[in-house]
């Protein structure tokens, strides 16, 4: 069997749960195949030497950069984020702008990708990474492609992906890649999650990207349309419903949530299809009309525009194991 040995970064400062969420998925991938050199992981400090994670939790490293590519690059490079990542060590810099290249795939979670930018790896290419650093460093690295929506995004030997959890997710989807379906469903079995999220899922829910509107009959819109996707929500119901004319409430909505009443019905349509389509056996029939899409047609084409795949190849690929009785 191919030996894909991971290296992963520590410094100071690292976000734990950047470090341990795709070890445990690259650990669990060999324990089911049966195979420790499988996914050999290391970490590695810029001397060896412990450092101590955001939390103040310390972590020990298995060896220095140095020592850690002695014998050759990894298959794969992880570069996690954690508040370390805002004024890196030049010498990190340094080491990563001419070892990076050299591995094979070239990771980073959450706000790895700042580290990776300073070195130069990022200019051209697509990345993501936590919602919060997107714009600074879009302003920063001008010549750097920043999505800020996507979980994760692969743009060829490069993937980056958003905050924390999002690097279970990304290396998942990196075990599907080299072993198949299969041995990733196991693994995020044994992990308690989904298979993975796809990588164009949105960082944030329509419920979050959207503010919270401040005044009480705007925010029991927002709840009733999130409670009540399959119902009448075309603007003149919604202004009915909070005591509106159309034109006042179509305008107080934006001002308050910073999106109109149309796109956020959408989103929320979407997110309760991509729900029912992961965790249920209903027929895509039945899912369009519980999503409100009122026929099928009409949700594909939601679908496609939104995700770039249909319904039905959605629930191929991500819809996770059913409870058995």
């Amino acid at each position: 069997m191919t030996s894909r040995p991971v290296l992963v970064v520590l410094f100071d400062g690292v976000q734990s749960l950047d470090v341990s969420g795709p070890v445990e998925v690259f650990a669990g991938a060999a324990r089911h195949l049966g195979d420790p050199d499988a996914y050999p992981v290391r970490t590695a400090s810029l001397d060896g030497g412990p450092v101590r994670g955001q939390s103040g939790l310390r972590l020990l490293p298995d060896a220095s950069l140095a020592e850690a590519v002695a014998d050759g690059p990894p298959h794969t490079l992880v570069v996690p984020g954690g508040e370390g990542t805002r004024t890196p060590d030049p010498a990190l810099i340094d080491w990563l702008r001419v070892h990076a290249p050299r591995a094979e795939r070239l990771v980073s979670v959450c706000t790895g990708a700042l580290p990776l930018a300073e070195a130069g790896l990022l200019d051209g290419r697509r990345v993501t990474t936590h919602w919060s650093v997107c714009d600074h460093l879009a302003r920063r690295h001008p010549g750097v492609r920043v999505d800020p929506e996507p979980i994760y995004v692969r743009d060829r030997e490069l993937s980056t992906s958003a905050g924390v959890t999002a690097g279970i997710d990304l290396a998942l989807a990196l075990v599907e890649e080299d072993h198949g379906h299969d041995a990733a469903l196991t693994v995020a079995r044994h992990l308690v999650v989904f298979l993975r999220r796809p990588g164009n899922q949105a960082q944030f829910s329509a419920q979050l990207s959207a503010q919270t509107a401040r005044r009480a009959p705007l925010r029991d819109v927002q709840h009733w349309i999130s409670e009540h996707p399959e119902a009448d929500l075309s603007v003149e119901a919604l202004a009915a419903r909070a005591r509106l004319s159309p034109r006042h409430f179509a305008r107080a909505f934006h001002a308050e949530t910073g999106t109109t009443p149309g796109k956020y019905v959408d989103r929320v349509r979407l997110e309760h299809a991509r729900r029912l389509l992961e965790e249920t056996a209903h027929g895509v029939q039945e899912v369009a009309r519980a999503a409100g899409y009122g026929t099928p047609e009409a949700m594909r084409r939601a679908f496609v525009k939104a995700l770039g795949t249909t319904p039905a190849d959605y629930r191929r690929r991500f819809r996770a194991p059913l409870p058995t009785t």
